[in-house]
């Protein structure tokens, strides 16, 4: 057996071209099903594996994808890692996970670069442009999950984005604490500069105003389980005053929420106050919280992805934006109220 063998080897042996040898070790290739066994026992005799990097500076792709990512204590997005990883590797493409803080994100961008990497998702944050820029001239496509980027941001260059309809979320929200009798409606905003989290709020706000209400209150949460817990705290720190219902902009901080209102303030939920997020990660679900919230369809946001990458990765359209519908999802933290006379 050669010490080390290459493509052109098995290539002689299965009596075939070195083209198709690599094209039966690349996902998704098209090569008879007869010529791939043939070339796949040579190469176990051989003792034959295909060398990724020798393959990325002949063809000038490493078939990897930079995956950016903040806030994992998010149940969400855990979720949102193992599925788009499952697609991309169904196309033969893999995932290079980078976490950072949100001012970070610049300086991870710069060390992805190096790498070569095919295409850039960034969930839960986004880019400069400055960074939006290098990625162009790079023609290396990025795709934000999750966020869209505030308008003038990027300094001109178009960046793709797949999210929710979010404000349809927070007005479908909305129309239920009116309809199920809710009069004080306190939001818990995300961060304040994430799309997601305006959003969200300016679709409850557009259902109040369309019943003659407004906001009963707001604080700012930050996406954060810690920061969410003394945000709820200063929501109902006067009894006399406090929110019948609670909309938090994910369900990480409405989760977080309830445990407040339950355990710290001795309030019972929803005889006391309702309370509503936003994701319905699978967490959502469990008795102990049975919480209402409004879902995110993430198998079709990232099939939505997938596609928006290997459009641009393959030169086929150019960047483009897509909302995923999304929809109420009741369970058993929301209570009608008897209407104030």
């Amino acid at each position: 057996m050669k010490a080390n063998p290459t493509a052109h080897d098995v290539a002689r042996l299965a009596g075939v071209s070195q083209s198709a040898v690599s094209r039966a070790f690349t996902a998704g290739a098209s090569v008879a099903p007869a010529t791939r066994e043939r070339i796949l026992a040579a190469a176990r005799e051989l003792g034959y594996r295909p060398n990724a990097i020798a393959r990325t500076l002949i063809t000038r792709r490493s078939r990897i994808v930079g995956l950016v990512m903040s806030y994992l204590e998010n149940q969400f997005y855990p979720l949102v890692i193992e599925r788009l990883s499952q697609a991309l590797q169904r196309n033969g493409y893999h995932v290079l996970l980078f976490i950072c803080e949100t001012a970070e994100a610049d300086a991870v961008l710069a060390d992805i670069l190096q790498y070569q990497v095919d295409g850039i998702v960034m969930a839960s944050t986004t880019l400069s442009s400055g960074l939006a820029q290098d990625c162009a001239e790079a023609g290396i496509p990025v795709v934000l999950f999750n966020r869209v980027a505030q308008l003038g941001t990027l300094g001109g260059f178009a960046t793709s984005s797949v999210t929710s309809q979010n404000r349809e979320g927070g007005r479908l929200v909305g129309e239920m604490l009116v309809r199920t009798g809710h009069r004080r409606v306190a939001w818990l905003a995300g961060l304040e500069n994430a799309s997601t989290s305006l959003d969200r709020e300016a679709g409850l706000r557009d259902a109040l105003a369309e019943a003659g209400m407004g906001l009963h209150a707001r604080a700012v949460g930050r996406y954060d389980f810690a920061v969410a817990r003394e945000a709820v705290l200063a929501l109902f720190r006067d009894p006399a005053d406090r929110p019948d219902a609670l909309f938090a902009a994910n369900d990480h901080m409405a989760i977080a929420a309830l445990e407040t209102l339950r355990s710290e303030l001795g309030l019972s939920v929803p005889q006391d106050v309702s309370v509503v997020g936003f994701d319905n990660v699978p967490q959502a679900a469990w008795p102990s919280f049975a919480l209402t919230t409004v879902q995110q369809d993430v198998d079709r946001m990232v099939e939505a992805t997938r596609d928006l990458l290997f459009e641009q990765i393959h030169g086929e359209v150019m960047a483009r934006s897509v909302t995923v519908p999304c929809a109420l999802v009741e369970r058993g933290t929301v209570q009608t109220r008897k209407r104030e006379r």
